[in-house]
């Protein structure tokens, strides 16, 4: 519950400025930037209030050049329990900046030691499935075999899967194969970790996600699949040679297939989301007269409790929630 905070108090922030890059004469850009730097801000302040002793192995600072939540910081009040952390306090900038659904903000924590580091390779191929498609997938088989694949599993016909892509132009090729397989496809701009939640959160239509997305999303991706009860594999994907070398000098095996257990070794892991823009199962933030009201989701892995949270934060100015 300390956890939702974190997230709430994110969104809060960078909800301020949702669809403010669309206004007349803005720079989508800045207005990203900015977003970020509040969000960031606010998930900094609240979890600095919490009673434990937490490592960023997954922030800001290999990827988006952050100033704050960068990977190795301190943070907590020093006290138990040991704990790694993985944080996005805004997974969708763009959606933000653009008011447009599927921006959430989000934080994976277990215990010391379990997460997976992946340095600053960024990027890794995925597949992720729900409960009903665990143990039928397999990443290196190709896109068609594993939807007929699953379609068997689930007795259902390849027509009636469900499938998640990135809308990107790395994924040509993979869009045209599931089209031409004849499964439903759904294209998202953005939102990595709620794509592969939509996975294996009922009625949600979603039944497999593939492609090439963020690491980070992946190991916090994982945390709250072990709660739900989905599956992800994945295997890092460089972009260059100098991604290559950073990858042996870091002794990781890009071929290596990592599984969910891979990601987040520790079979207690705590994973806390709340929308900032509307999406498939959460409402986003909404302002009012008396403050705002938030929509987050709780995952607890060991027990796999999964809950939903409406909170009124009461206040009576929008500013006074950047501060």
């Amino acid at each position: 519950m300390e956890l939702v905070r974190v997230t709430e108090a994110a969104a809060l922030a960078a909800a301020t400025l949702s669809g403010h890059g669309t206004h007349p004469g803005a720079d989508e850009v800045t207005v990203k930037n900015a977003a970020d730097a509040l969000a960031v801000d606010a998930m900094r302040l609240v979890l600095n209030t919490i009673s434990m002793d937490g490592i960023v192995v997954i922030g800001e600072g290999a990827k988006d050049d952050a100033p704050m939540l960068y990977n190795g910081e301190l943070i907590g009040d020093g006290r138990e329990p040991k704990v790694d952390i993985a944080v996005d306090p805004i997974d969708g900038t763009t959606l933000t900046a653009k008011g447009l659904p599927g921006a959430v903000s989000v934080i994976a924590l277990s215990e010391r030691g379990s997460m997976f580091n992946p340095g600053e390779l960024v990027y890794m191929d995925k597949l992720i499935v729900g409960p009903q498609g665990r143990g039928c997938v397999d990443i290196d088989r190709s896109p068609t075999e594993n939807l007929h694949r699953l379609a068997t599993h689930m007795g259902k016909n390849v027509g009636e899967i469900g499938v998640m892509v990135l809308n990107r132009p790395r994924h040509e090729a993979l869009i045209r194969e599931i089209r031409e397989a004849g499964a439903r496809l759904t294209l998202i701009q953005d939102g990595d970790v709620g794509g592969a939640i939509s996975t294996s959160w009922p009625g949600s239509g979603i039944d497999i996600l593939f492609g090439i997305g963020g690491t980070p999303e992946g190991v916090i991706a994982a945390a709250a699949l072990k709660g739900l009860g989905g599956e992800i594999q994945g295997r890092l994907h460089v972009r260059n040679d100098e991604e290559r070398r950073t990858a042996l000098d870091m002794g990781l095996d890009i071929t290596q297939v990592l599984t969910t257990n891979d990601l987040v070794r520790s079979e207690s892991c705590f994973f806390a989301m709340t929308a900032i823009t509307d999406g498939d199962f959460l409402r986003g933030i909404r302002f009012h007269g008396f403050g705002a009201t938030s929509n987050s989701l709780v995952i607890r892995s060991k027990t796999g409790t999964v809950r939903i949270i409406e909170t009124i934060h009461r206040n009576t100015a929008q500013d006074s929630f950047v501060r």
